[in-house]
């Protein structure tokens, strides 16, 4: 799996926190005080944890759900969840598992109540999404065990000022997102419907809600940031030429603080019809 750097990850943090539908959240977190109510103790498994950006959009000063939940943060990268551990160690329930994520029968599923992942399920194939989601079904069957799957790309970008290259760019970007991050062939911008209608199939109520990154001047740092990112991925794209895009970067650079930059994204929670288990 292509790794993060906490810089990285430190950078996006403030846009994903915007981005995130405030509605899903919201109805995560209900489900999870829920089972405290019927007097369990919640269990949330964190795929992809990462510094515990999930745990921290969960967790405001008014909310006492951290108070009686255990987080599993589940990474194949230890330091970022060391990381975690130091932002979080005093006041939060943890455990880390620093694991290889393609490994689905070893995550540590078992007595979960919510599985949550952010910016992650894009990176994967539908080969490990069929597996993963069979897989929460099972588990449903000893506890009933929701998804909520938050910051899924969706193959959209939307640039101001515009560039006559905008379009090109973006159609080899979404190819790039497409290639094996570490889990099969990427499903990229397909990943948040793919979701939708196997979760769908298997009896559990799907939700969603777009959740794009709004980003302005304020987000200058992350805005060219992302543009270099795009042109690195794009750059052996054999449908556009070095020189025009080098162009396309320099003029996306130079409009970092005064323009603006829309990237589509898709919130998605899953949970099981109590009922049916």
């Amino acid at each position: 799996m292509s790794g993060f750097s906490i810089d990285w990850l430190n950078l996006r943090e403030a846009a994903d926190r915007r981005a995130r539908d405030a509605g899903l959240l919201n109805r995560a977190k209900h489900w999870l005080e829920s089972a405290v109510a019927a007097g369990s103790e919640a269990a949330v498994v964190d795929l992809g944890a990462g510094t515990g950006a999930t745990l921290r959009a969960f967790s405001t000063p008014a909310d006492t759900m951290r108070l009686s939940s255990t987080w599993r943060l589940v990474d194949h990268d230890a330091e970022l969840l060391a990381e975690a551990i130091h932002r979080h160690g005093d006041a939060n329930r943890l455990e880390t598992f620093a694991q290889d994520l393609t490994d689905i029968i070893a995550l540590p599923l078992t007595g979960a109540h919510l599985v949550t992942a952010s910016a992650l399920f894009d990176l994967v194939s539908a080969e490990f999404l069929d597996t993963f989601a069979h897989e929460l079904w099972r588990q449903c069957w000893q506890q009933p065990v929701g998804l909520y799957s938050a910051l899924n790309y969706d193959g959209t970008t939307r640039w101001t000022p515009t560039h006559a290259l905008d379009d090109a760019v973006l159609d080899a970007f979404n190819r790039d997102q497409r290639r094996d991050k570490g889990f099969g062939p990427a499903l990229g911008p397909d990943a948040g419907q793919y979701l939708e209608r196997l979760f769908t199939k298997l009896g559990f109520s799907v939700f969603s809600a777009n959740s794009p990154w709004a980003l302005k001047g304020d987000d200058q740092l992350l805005i060219q940031t992302l543009i270099d990112g795009i042109g690195g991925a794009v750059a052996q794209d054999p449908s556009l030429d070095a020189a025009s895009l080098e162009e396309w970067i320099q003029f996306r650079r130079a409009h970092a603080l005064t323009g603006s930059c829309i990237v589509g994204h898709l919130d998605l929670l899953a949970l099981p019809e109590v009922a049916a288990w």
